[in-house]
Order: C-alpha cells, then structure tokens, then sequence
C-alpha cells in the first residue's frame, strides 16, 4: 500500500450551494434592515417639532414699583445695620473710657488712703515721742528735786518747810497777798483758756495772782517758766513760780505758798487746789517778785 494514501489532504473543502445560499440571504436580510432604519431617520427628524421660545415679562409699573420698594427696603436695612454698628462702637469706647476713668479714680484714692495712712503713722509716732520725752522731763525733775531736799534737810531748811503747819503765816507783803488771792480761788473749776473771775486755767490763774502784787507775767505757761530767775527746787520761797516741763516749753504752772505746798488749777477733774509738792513734783521754778 502505498504511503501517499494515507496522508490526509491539506486542502480546503468546498463550499455548497446551499451554504453559499444561506450566507447570501443573511447579509441581504442586514442590509435591507439598514436601508430601512436610514430612510425612516430624516421622515422621523421631518415630524420633530421645533422647541417654543421663552418670552421675558413685560416691565410695567406695577413690576416697576414693585422692584423700587425693595431697593428702598434694602437700603433702610443697610442703613439700620450701619446706625447699629456705630451705636455699638460707640457705646464700647464710652465703656472702656468710663473703665479707664474708674480705674485712674481708684489709683488716685489709694494713693491718698496710703498717705493718709503714713501721716496719721507719724503724727502718732511724733505724739508717742513727744509724750515720751515729757516723762523723761519730768523723771528728771523728780530726781532733782529729791535730791534738793535730801540736801535741804541735811542744812535742815528742809525740815521746817516740811511741815504740817503751812507756812503762809511766814510770808509777808505782796507774797502774802498773792497768797491770799490763791487761796481765795481755791475750789473754783478748771477751764482751759480761762482767766478769771469764775473759772480759770493754770497759766490764767498765774497770771491773774500776780496781777494783784503788779507784776504782769506773760500769758501761757511755756513764756511764764522763764519769766523770773531761775531758782532750784531747794532754796524756794512763798510766792515763787513752780513750772512742769522744759523751761521755756512748760506744760504746766502753779505758785508756791510755802510749808511744802501750791497752789494751782491742775485740771478739769479737780481744778483750783492746794496740794503738797510730793502730789506732783515740779521740774523747776522761777522767781519774779
């Protein structure tokens, strides 16, 4: 047998008739249905009708009226928001002016209670002193007059004006009657600035006693306790000037009478007495007669 027989054919096999037929019939089928769809198209855009036209609204008075009251609307509004604007601002820069007036006020106010503070610190500091000092003076008057009469009774001068008997009855011409006049006041009340005849004050009662003998002492007891010599605690006589204080800044005078006692408006509570020398022993005395 030979080998060519059994290789297969490498050719293509023919086409029927009726294949041939069916293909041609379908592609016919298309192209009929093409035709169609193409010539239907422009009969179908023919009977499309065209699209209307939008008309605009006529402006007429009504409309116009209409658009003028909403301009003025808008302008009003406008105008209220710009007025309330400058209301507002304005009413923001009086409260922080009005803060800054408040808060200068309140420096100001503590500055003066500041100052007031440290015035009414030193002159409480100066009184303090002050009273300090008047008790250092008359400590010091105390101690020399102590020490006067040791030194008196020592010389025994001392011992006689110290005794229970005044010694009034010793005195005589116008220191017996400045003593006098004294003791003629006695009880009346202690008034300050007063000169006589119903109340008096210590430097008024002074004054008025020496008056009577003709000698006119100054008015007030810091002039008064240098108004004579000076003489110590341990060499006085009746009518001799008795001070409390610095001479020349004396807070306080009466007169001697003599047996260790005085005369004089000591204060408001007790006013015109007679007291002995050791109820307040003076710091120092002058003599003017």
């Amino acid at each position: 047998m030979s080998p060519v027989a059994h290789i297969p054919s490498r050719r293509k096999p023919r086409r029927t008739a009726s294949s041939w037929a069916l293909r041609t019939g379908v592609a016919g089928g298309v192209l009929s249905t093409l035709a169609v769809t193409g010539a239907a198209a422009p009969a179908s855009a023919a009977e499309k009708p065209a699209e209307s036209t939008l008309e605009m609204p006529t402006v007429d008075a009504t409309l116009a009226a209409s658009i003028s009251q909403s301009a003025d609307a808008t302008q009003q509004t406008a105008h209220a928001y710009r007025v309330r604007a400058e209301q507002e601002a304005a009413a923001h820069q009086a409260k922080v002016q009005a803060k800054k007036v408040k808060d200068e006020a309140d420096r100001k106010a503590e500055a003066e209670k500041k100052a007031a503070a440290a015035k009414k610190a030193k002159a409480e500091k100066e009184a303090k002193a002050a009273d300090e000092a008047a008790r250092a003076s008359r400590s010091a008057g105390r101690t020399q007059l102590s020490t006067a009469s040791a030194s008196a009774s020592s010389s025994g001068s001392a011992a006689s004006s110290s005794s229970s008997a005044p010694s009034t009855s010793h005195a005589t011409g116008s220191a017996a009657t400045l003593i006098s006049f004294l003791q003629a006041q006695i009880g009346k009340p202690y008034v300050m600035g007063a000169t006589g005849s119903s109340s008096y004050d210590c430097s008024g009662l002074t004054q008025a006693a020496y008056r009577q003998i003709g000698i006119d002492l100054p008015r007030v007891s810091q002039d008064q306790s240098t108004a004579g010599t000076p003489v110590s605690l341990g060499n006085l006589q009746p009518g001799d000037l008795l001070y409390w204080g610095s001479a020349g800044s004396a807070y306080h005078v009466a007169v001697y009478i003599g047996g260790g006692k005085f005369i004089g408006a000591q204060n408001p509570s007790t006013g015109i007495v007679e007291r002995s020398l050791s109820y307040s022993q003076p710091t120092g005395a002058v003599r003017v007669m």
